[in-house]
């Protein structure tokens, strides 16, 4: 079984759509995502610095639209029937949704878009942010953490967890670690996925009452415990609630591990949730699709399981 995995914000460098966008068909298809989140994602996907495509509002909407012009190329030709299943980390739910039939293209891209402004509105209340602690016992982590005030935000599998919260606790944690753990501080503008984002949750709430929801017609799991989703409604809910919540993309590659996975494909900007497989799990094949020319062996990798 093959799942497709839609990465989240992080995943983004200076100018990664321009091969995408040689292609006018593609780009005039991002023109149409660009209007619904009404932001010029050619220009930031393009020529955009690093330092603007970091601010939230821009890397949200950029990273969703980049993973639905991949998701359409690979299943042309009808390769989705070759596909068992669909999962997002962070943001990349809301791309799952759309590769799943939960939300079309331009309800995904006005909730990206949304949801872009209201995280970036509550990471402005209070100067916070996040690091990936690697290695350790995760117990005498999370204790840790509680000594601080600090929280889990992504549990990422493999070993990795990234914590969030005031900067100067992050710095007495990187300053005193756990045993055995490495802490790396990340560059991103916000506590994400903890109480400093229930500000956002309101917000989102009211845009999601706007949104039309579908069952999805794609095996699809969640971040909030790594379950199937049955009900798109109820999905929708998880998705804001989930900005003030831990990622557990770790229950989601347990899942993917019970469900059969025989092959994972990562939509670009893909190569971080592709790295978490090889270490989280072990010997399965993978593709990460950066360019249109990672498209054959995508194709190759489904032709290969349907064989």
């Amino acid at each position: 079984m093959i799942v497709v995995v839609c990465p989240g914000q992080g995943s983004q460098t200076p100018g990664f759509l321009t091969p995408w966008l040689e292609d006018p068909a593609r780009a005039a298809r991002l023109a149409e995502l660009s209007a619904a989140a009404d932001l010029d994602l050619a220009e930031h996907g393009t020529v955009s610095d690093a330092e603007t495509i970091r601010d939230t509002k821009v890397a949200q909407p950029l990273i969703v639209a980049a993973g639905i012009l991949t998701l359409e190329a690979l299943f042309d030709g009808g390769r989705a029937t070759g596909v068992g299943g669909i999962a997002g980390h962070s943001v990349g739910e809301i791309t799952a949704a759309a590769g799943s039939g939960v939300l079309d293209a331009s309800e995904a891209m006005r909730f990206v878009a949304a949801r872009g402004r209201a995280m970036a509105d509550a990471a402005a209340e209070v100067a916070t942010g996040m690091s990936a602690v690697l290695g350790g016992d995760e117990q005498e982590l999370l204790a840790r953490l509680a000594e601080l005030g600090l929280e889990p935000a992504n549990y990422n599998g493999g070993g990795q967890i990234v914590v969030a919260g005031a900067l100067d606790a992050l710095e007495q944690l990187k300053a005193e670690p756990p045993a055995g753990t490495r802490v790396i501080p990340l560059q991103v503008a916000g506590a994400f996925h903890t109480r400093y984002m229930r500000p956002a949750v309101d917000r989102l709430a009211e845009v999601a009452a706007t949104l039309s929801p579908a069952d999805p017609v794609l095996p699809l799991w969640t971040n909030r415990d790594g379950s199937r989703v049955e009900s798109g409604a109820a999905f929708v809910e998880l998705l804001v609630g989930q900005v003030s919540s831990p990622v557990r993309w770790d229950l989601d590659m347990t899942a993917f591990a019970d469900a059969g996975v025989t092959g994972i494909i990562e939509l670009a900007p893909a190569g971080a949730l592709v790295g978490l497989a090889k270490r989280g799990l072990k010997g399965v094949p993978t593709v990460a699709v950066k360019t249109p020319d990672d498209l054959a062996a995508a194709a190759e990798l489904i032709a290969a399981q349907a064989a």
